[in-house]
């Protein structure tokens, strides 16, 4: 397992973390539930692999996550570092003190190494943080007391106001997403490594997306990755700039095979990073030449989720991420689903077509997108 210094905390911590977001549950009398056993098993595995860096938070897992990490860390707590989340509801300091010593109980731990404010925004801060009696100062106070080590904030605001939030002063380390899709905190990332903030990524994966077979970002290290998996997660922990890649793993299998890529040396050389970047631009300026997803279409009469659909359609003809984005899309069909998008529904008004800036056949590429994505 490879190690870095995380920003100026002192800490040495793996460049694989283990994210306890997706551990393995159970169901019965129609409520889900950590299956703990496993769970255990699972973590352990990841420690005895060099893993010292683990991330929960109060709602993960059917809200068990916490108290399942806490039976895991049992005889490992002096050898690892804990890190969970406070989900900021209000601007009340006394709230943050009761929400922190709630994750302290489930935990069963007097203290948090790394204590997130939980996705927080710029508004966020400045409205509900920073204030008389907040939570900035409920966290400061905590920390004098030794039950948080490092105060740290996890981000999906935009990229410009991740780095007002590390220019605050207040932060030791940032969680925020970055992956081979999604590069805009690049820029934000670095200066938080700068400033002496520890880095962690969440979805260096891409949420589940490079996860999926494409023989497209496979070529762009053709023989020197096994799967999309292997290069999405090797080109976040090329980075010199990311300490950490957390990676929400249910199994002992993707355990050993995420650790062993964190294992590797010199993940890319710097030749290799500059040709994926490359490569990853000119299918980004590709797929928006279908969609930029600017949402000026939005909203539809009836409802489709016209950006995302499209999205879906880019991941699958410019990504080659084929697999992926038939899953997705005919989740979107089922009953409830949160963003549902059924194309069958659109009754070719037009209206989308006249806000659109690029002037994109809207109603013939979401019958396209049906055709293609619809396919068995």
């Amino acid at each position: 397992m490879n190690y870095s210094e995380f920003g100026n905390t002192g800490m040495k911590v793996s460049k694989l973390g283990f994210g306890a977001m997706r551990l393995p549950m159970i169901e019965k009398d129609e409520k889900k539930y950590v299956n703990e056993d496993e769970a255990i098993k699972v973590i352990h595995r990841a420690f005895e692999l060099g893993v010292n860096y683990i991330d929960t938070a109060p709602y993960y897992c059917e809200k068990l996550s916490e108290a399942a990490v806490g039976k895991a860390i049992k005889g490992y707590r002096d050898k690892i570092y804990l890190s969970t989340k406070n989900p900021i509801e209000d601007a009340s300091g006394e709230n943050f003190r009761k929400r922190l010593e709630s994750s302290l109980k489930n935990l069963d731990t007097d203290h948090i190494d790394v204590y997130h404010m939980w996705g927080i925004s710029w508004k966020t801060f400045v409205e509900s943080i920073n204030v008389p009696n907040g939570p900035m100062e409920a966290a400061r106070a905590a920390k004098e007391e030794g039950l948080i080590k490092h105060i740290s904030f996890s981000f999906h605001d935009a990229a410009e106001n991740m780095i007002k939030l590390v220019d605050t002063g207040y932060f030791e380390s940032v969680l925020c997403q970055y992956n081979l899709l999604d590069r805009a905190n690049e820029a934000a990332i670095a200066h938080a490594k700068e400033k002496g903030l520890g880095v962690v990524i969440m979805g260096p994966v891409g949420g589940g997306r490079l996860g999926a077979p494409s023989p497209a970002i496979q070529e762009l290290l053709k023989g020197k990755v096994k799967s999309t998996a292997e290069m999405a997660l090797r080109f976040v922990l090329a980075n010199s700039n990311v300490n950490i890649a957390l990676s929400g793993m249910s199994t002992i299998a993707m355990v050993e095979e995420n650790a062993a890529v964190a294992s590797i040396e010199g993940h890319l050389t710097e030749e290799e990073q500059k040709k994926v970047q490359v490569m990853m631009e000119e299918n980004k300026k590709l797929s928006d030449l279908y969609c930029t997803g600017c949402n000026y279409c939005m909203p539809c009469p009836k409802g489709l989720k016209i950006p995302h659909i499209f999205s879906l359609m880019n991941y699958y003809r410019v990504y080659d991420l084929k697999e992926y984005s038939k899953k997705e899309y005919a989740a979107l069909k089922l009953p409830n689903a949160w963003n549902g998008s059924d194309v069958s529904k659109c009754v070719e008004c037009g209206l989308c077509e006249t806000k659109c800036p690029q002037h994109i056949k809207i109603r013939q590429q979401l019958k396209e997108t049906e055709k293609i994505l619809s396919e068995v």
